[in-house]
C-alpha cells in the first residue's frame, strides 16, 4: 500500500429497523487531519471521475455508503498504484493523501454514492487541485497493490480492464 493510505473498516450496528454506522470519529487512528469539509457525490454506473491530486496539503477521506466504487491512487516518483473497491455493504473509510493522483470509478449496474470528508475548504477561486484526463497514457503503474506480476503492470492504466484472478 502506498504510504499515508489507510483503510479502516467500519462496524455497522444492524436490528430490525435498518442499520446504523458511524463514518467519522475524532478519536480514530486513521483521521490524521482536521476534518474541514463534507462532500456528497452520486455517480452513476461506469463512470470514471479521475486522476486530480492536490499540491497544497489537502488529505481526503472516502466512503461508499451506497453502490461500488474503485478507488485508485497513483505514486508518480514510484510508478505504483494503489486499488481499493470500497461498497456501501462492507463499509470502510479510505484515507488519501492529496499529493497522490487519485480518482474513482463506479463499479457495477446501480449508482454509486460517495461522502467524503476533505482537510482543507475548496477555495473556488484558487483550487488546490490539478487535473490530468481520466484515460492520461503516462500514468503507467509498475506495481500495482505491491504486485508486479499483475497484468495491468507496465501498461497504461486501463479503468475499464475487467476483473480478473
Amino acid at each position: 500500500m502506498l504510504s499515508g493510505i489507510v483503510v479502516k473498516p467500519l462496524k455497522k450496528f444492524a436490528d430490525e429497523r435498518g442499520f446504523f454506522v458511524e463514518i467519522m470519529r475524532k478519536d480514530w487512528d486513521v483521521f490524521q487531519d482536521e476534518i474541514v469539509q463534507a462532500n456528497l457525490s452520486i455517480t452513476y454506473p461506469s463512470i470514471v471521475r479521475a486522476w486530480h491530486k492536490h499540491e497544497r496539503g489537502q488529505v481526503d477521506y472516502f466512503v461508499c455508503v451506497k453502490g461500488a466504487i474503485k478507488i485508485c491512487a497513483y505514486d508518480e516518483e514510484t510508478q505504483e498504484l494503489a486499488e481499493i473497491v470500497l461498497t456501501g455493504e462492507n463499509l470502510q473509510v479510505v484515507r488519501v493523501p492529496g499529493h497522490y493522483w487519485h480518482g474513482f470509478k463506479a463499479v457495477g449496474n446501480k449508482p454509486a454514492m460517495l461522502v467524503y470528508f476533505v482537510s482543507k475548504l475548496y477555495d473556488y477561486g484558487n483550487p488546490d487541485e490539478v487535473r490530468r484526463p481520466w484515460n492520461d497514457p503516462t500514468i503507467v503503474p509498475k506495481v500495482i497493490d505491491g504486485k508486479t506480476d499483475d497484468p495491468r503492470c507496465g501498461k497504461p492504466w486501463d479503468w475499464f480492464y475487467p476483473p480478473h484472478k
